[in-house]
């Protein structure tokens, strides 16, 4: 009977607990507190005017449950926003104005109960939205395969610079290839195009899904091609760097962009200056840019890309005569790289937006002022791991030979 009585008990006990935490579920998240007093208003509000933004100064109500103060506002195109801060500053910033009209900001206190005072309405004046500016910096120029922008960003704000052409029912769509960026100079060809006159449109977004004019263009990309791997052939050059073992310079072109077998190794026990790797690709030929695949350490079961002799920073180096190999004036510098980890990561770790940006390959750009080249060489001047050797899968090398 006693123990009839306890699991009568234990049951009884359960089911009201059962039936608190239903309870406690169906209310949802509660205020702090109970108090439907409002809080009284901020004052002395100021403003400050800025780009596409307002700063607002106030001073906090001396309520001892003040927990924040939210300002709500609409943008000029129509998007409402809010912006919080709590009571532990006496500010708050506003974003995504065009900065082409003035707007109505309403400021409310807000206690731990969630009890809002009344509004105190402000009239804010932001100046023009820096997407403008960078609109009005926007170029558009021929480049091989595609069509080369340019903009100045010097706020780095986030935005997109869409890229368009028509589609067969006569509608501007952007490219899949637009830039989205937050650089300060901004600099990027968009290839894959025919070398004939086309029309493109280009408008500037910034992340409120503010839109500036667009810019309308005709622009002929000019002409580019992969040169033929046939007509390449290694050099050594006196201060060439030793190559490990039997890994000739030819494995940079034989359709090989991942074993071991078919890279390109310089002797990591030599580490005195750059190492340099010269090459013929056949023909004097206008470059557009070289595509380079580090090679990737098989670690642990995956491929590590930013890893040892894979080079991190590097010189292109081109010339139609050789000479001992000095870097003389018989040598023009085509450009001068550095890769970046898209992670971030410590050395040693990467993450899937790494491998997404390494696996195929990456282009390096040969500037539009550079000569037409017949012999080219590569320089590491550091590698992932800090030293001079570098460790290199394929190359391809784009360009006009009929410049």
């Amino acid at each position: 009977m006693k123990s009839i009585i306890k699991s009568s008990i234990w049951t009884f006990i359960l089911s009201l607990i059962m039936t608190f935490v239903a309870c406690t579920e169906d209310q949802g998240p509660r205020p702090l507190e109970g108090n439907s007093n409002a809080p009284a208003e901020v004052t002395n509000i100021t403003v400050q005017n800025l780009p596409g933004k307002v700063k607002l100064t106030y001073t906090l109500p001396s309520d001892d449950d003040l927990l924040y103060v939210v300002a709500r506002y609409t943008l000029e195109n129509g998007t409402p926003m809010e912006a919080k801060a709590s009571y532990y500053s006496n500010s708050l910033l506003l974003e995504g104005f065009t900065g082409q009209s003035t707007n109505e900001v309403k400021v409310y206190a807000v206690n731990r109960s969630e009890t809002e005072s009344k509004p105190v309405t402000v009239t804010v004046a932001p100046l023009k939205a820096p997407v403008y500016d960078i609109y009005e910096s926007l170029v558009a120029q021929a480049d091989f395969g595609g069509i080369r922008i340019t903009a100045d960003n010097p706020t780095k704000e986030e935005i997109g610079i869409l890229v368009m052409q028509k589609n067969i029912q006569g509608d501007w769509v952007p490219l899949r290839t637009s830039i989205y960026t937050s650089v300060d100079q901004i600099g990027q060809s968009l290839r894959g195009f025919e070398a004939v006159p086309q029309d493109f449109a280009i408008v500037v977004r910034d992340r409120w899904l503010n839109y500036t004019d667009t810019l309308y263009t005709n622009i002929e990309p000019l002409f580019e091609q992969l040169m033929p791997k046939s007509a390449f052939a290694g050099i050594k050059l006196a201060n060439d760097a030793k190559v490990i073992g039997t890994y000739p310079v030819s494995n940079m072109w034989d359709g090989q962009f991942l074993e071991w077998w078919g890279s390109y190794f310089t002797d990591r026990t030599i580490d005195v200056g750059n190492h340099l790797v010269t090459f013929d690709i056949g023909a004097k030929t206008k470059l557009s840019r070289l595509r380079i695949w580090n090679f990737s350490e098989p670690i642990g079961g995956q491929r590590m890309y930013y890893y040892l002799g894979a080079m991190k920073k590097f010189r292109i180096w081109g010339s139609n005569t050789l000479n001992d190999g000095t870097l003389d004036s018989n040598w023009t510098l085509l450009g001068e790289y550095e890769i970046k980890k898209p992670s971030g990561l410590p050395y040693g770790q990467e993450n899937n937006d790494d491998l997404l940006a390494a696996r195929d390959g990456a282009d390096y750009e040969i500037a539009l002022d550079k000569p037409a080249v017949r012999y080219l060489r590569i320089e590491c001047m550091e590698n992932w791991i800090g030293g001079k050797f570098m460790a290199v899968s394929e190359v391809h090398v784009y360009g006009n030979p009929n410049f």
